[in-house]
């Protein structure tokens, strides 16, 4: 639901009634993760998508019929449903859809979810819980947790259940907001691993991150389009002022005149930012570049044609990057498009910055067996498994 924060929170300060249907689970090659929404008001608009197109029609009316009649419904759509060509489901995978009403009356639950969607408008982390399954009395209510609070009742909301219940699923929910996760939890009623089990769908709204490129050049401006595109918050970083301006970047959220391994080393990076070198000079990638490699950063990528790349390996190995370090490091930067314009490479690398993040391999889908959508978590497990 917190995808489609921003308008779904203007709907809530406009006092809208409406439903929103989120996927909570999903199998197979399901084109959506945990998370996506779906949402239709009283007056039939809608937002958001759920299936990407497959089952939207059928979802649509599920969320017309839940602010009919106030009822919250869990709904699955799989390939082995007798109507599954029926309502579009063809890409063989499952996805479980809770459909929950919201309407102005309910104070309560209103609150607790414009707390949530205006924190994910604005891009400040908070947690969503919702009872996925579970007691009817259950079904629909909320509770939001924000960073740096005290889970011995520092949450807003609740299931109205056991009073453990809540402060379990908060402290759940807190671990689930720091490692930036969208998932599902199964505890007891009473916030114990036994009794009638619940499931509570948790889902985290984390600021954008960080794109930083290196490198005041022409191609850095294509690249930060694409950054911006791909929901990162970019940076342009070069020690040269006459190249470091708004004029030339406009689509930056940050520009910053300095050297570049002085700002990274001063700035602040965590394991979703990308790095992208495009300075190809010595003097400005080596000092960087030995720095990025030891950082716990998603990705590193810098630019430069072979030979470039086999000098610029040999100077970090003299400055003690060791053949580990180096093997993180990506380049020349992008996939094998065949680019040529600064738009062209942009693609380039924005392709190979999505496979690291998603597991993808780059090769051609045409008649390869690799799945289309990977699972979440997959680089990761890759990376792992590597190391």
């Amino acid at each position: 639901m917190l995808d489609i924060a921003d308008e779904l929170h203007r709907w809530v300060e406009q006092g809208r009634d409406f439903a929103v249907a989120t996927v909570v689970a999903v199998g197979g090659s399901a084109p959506r993760q945990p998370g996506a929404a779906l949402a239709v008001d009283s007056e039939g608009a809608a937002i958001g998508s759920v299936s990407g197109g497959c089952v939207e029609g059928a979802v649509y009316e599920l969320c017309r019929q839940a602010l009919e009649d106030g009822e919250p419904v869990l709904e699955r759509f799989g390939y082995s449903d007798d109507d599954a060509f029926a309502v579009g489901l063809t890409c063989g995978g499952v996805i479980d859809i809770l459909v929950t009403p919201v309407r102005a009356s309910d104070t309560a639950v209103r609150g607790v979810l414009a707390g949530a969607l205006g924190a994910a408008a604005t891009g400040e982390a908070a947690a969503l819980a919702r009872v996925v399954s579970g007691p009817g009395e259950l079904m629909g209510r909320a509770l939001l947790v924000r960073p740096g609070g005290s889970y011995e009742g520092g949450y807003e909301g609740g299931f109205g259940g056991h009073p453990e219940l809540d402060r379990t699923v908060a402290g759940e929910a807190a671990a689930f907001l720091d490692a930036g996760r969208t998932g599902t939890l199964e505890i007891g009623e009473q916030g114990s691993r036994c009794g009638s089990p619940l499931t509570v769908l948790i889902e985290s709204s984390v600021p954008a991150p960080r794109m930083i490129v290196f490198g005041a050049i022409d191609f850095a401006s294509a690249l930060v389009r694409m950054g911006k595109f791909l929901g990162y918050r970019v940076t342009v970083c070069d020690a040269r002022p006459v190249f470091a301006t708004a004029a030339r970047f406009p689509d930056a959220d940050e520009i910053v005149v300095e050297w570049p391994h002085e700002y990274l080393g001063r700035t602040e990076v965590d394991g979703r930012t990308v790095l992208c070198v495009l300075t190809h000079d010595a003097k400005f990638d080596v000092p960087l570049l030995r720095l990025a490699l030891r950082l716990p950063v998603a990705y590193v990528g810098a630019m430069g044609s072979r030979r470039t790349h086999l000098d610029r390996n040999e100077r970090l190995r003299e400055v003690g990057v060791t053949e580990l370090e180096l093997a993180r490091l990506r380049s020349p930067i992008g996939l094998d498009l065949g680019a040529r314009t600064p738009e062209e490479v942009a693609v380039s690398i924005a392709s190979q910055i999505v496979a690291d993040r998603r597991g993808g391999t780059g090769v051609s889908l045409t008649g390869a067996h690799t799945p289309i959508h990977h699972e979440a978590g997959a680089a990761a497990r890759r990376i792992d498994s590597v190391a």
